[in-house]
């Protein structure tokens, strides 16, 4: 999926810059890929997806970096900064059911059939919503968890994110996409992120033609509700996004490990601001580590603030408990 991912930006700065030669480098494993007997939540690792990435990165061996967004601390180390947001892909988790649970969707499955996600976030949204069902951790990339699902009988099921499954050719796989009333989606899913040194001018201006400003604002007012947060993939926190007549909608939600603690807002804010040509270091500022300049400033502070504010009235209601106390659970498991 990853060397997918590369690809399709590569194509898309190859048609933008036909005269630039593009390489791509050696796919590199990074933590997150090669400790697979522990759950996500569990290793520890703020940047279990990016470091070794950005370490190539700041040694100049390359000269940027795809990831998916979700995989993206909040804030970056200093030096690099997300150059490009590109269009989101369809943001859902999608459910791809067992062979003989074929044409079955989540509700219809029988009680105690064992669901796979490696997500805290789709396990406490989905055991509140379906009792019946077990969720148990699965790690490994995209073909590695379709492997243990089909090959095996453990599992009746497996969440994953459409988006992947989309890029990966898949799509006729998903039984079931899960809308916004079954399960919010992680902060950042479904769009990719190209991660470039911050004071690499040529380069930043070159990638930066691949923002889709739509993305880019929802992008930022969901990373700015994880940051206030302090959230990460250690407790369960989730969002949804709606960018409609100039208004941006955003729905955060926190939940306990189980599901049966939760707080649910929705707050929106107006982003219709012209495009003002400044020179000099306001081109450069960055917004939950986003650097856009094709897209208003203003627009993307609308956006910051809106994610700063959702979160701080969940905070406000006890958000802090629920996530301390699913942090702590966490650690404990």
């Amino acid at each position: 999926l990853a060397r997918i991912q590369t690809d399709s930006v590569v194509k898309m700065l190859r048609e933008l810059y036909p005269d630039l030669h593009f390489e791509i480098a050696v796919a590199m494993s990074t933590t997150g890929d090669k400790i697979l007997d522990t759950a996500l939540s569990k290793i520890g690792e703020k940047s279990l997806f990016t470091k070794e990435l950005e370490s190539a990165l700041e040694r100049n061996e390359v000269d940027l970096v795809v990831h998916s967004l979700k995989d993206l601390p909040t804030s970056l180390p200093p030096g690099f900064t997300i150059g490009a947001v590109c269009k989101r892909e369809n943001p859902l988790d999608a459910v791809v059911f067992h062979p003989k649970n074929c044409g079955k969707t989540l509700s219809l499955l029988p009680e105690k059939s064992v669901i796979g996600t490696s997500s805290l976030r789709r396990a406490a949204q989905l055991k509140k919503k379906f009792p019946h069902l077990e969720f148990r951790d699965i790690r490994g990339n995209l073909n590695t968890r379709l492997k243990k699902l089909d090959e095996k009988e453990d599992f009746s099921a497996i969440i994953l994110a459409a988006a992947g499954l989309k890029r990966m050719g898949w799509e006729n796989r998903i039984g079931q996409l899960l809308g916004s009333e079954d399960c919010l989606y992680a902060v950042g899913q479904g769009a990719l992120a190209v991660e470039v040194r911050a004071k690499d001018q040529e380069i930043l201006n070159m990638v930066s033609a691949l923002h889709d400003a739509d993305t880019v604002l929802c992008c930022i007012a969901e990373r700015a509700f994880m940051k206030r947060l302090e959230g990460g993939c250690s407790v369960p926190v989730a969002v949804n996004t709606l960018l409609k007549d100039d208004q941006l909608y955003l729905t955060g939600a926190v939940y306990s490990l189980d599901g049966s603690d939760s707080l649910k807002e929705t707050m929106q804010t107006g982003v219709s601001y012209p495009h003002r040509n400044e020179d000099g270091p306001n081109d450069d500022v960055q917004h939950v580590g986003i650097t856009a300049k094709n897209v208003p400033g203003q627009a993307q502070e609308a956006a910051e603030n809106l994610g700063v504010e959702l979160a701080s009235l969940l905070l406000s209601k006890g958000a802090k408990h629920i996530l301390s106390v699913a942090r702590q659970l966490n650690d404990a498991r």
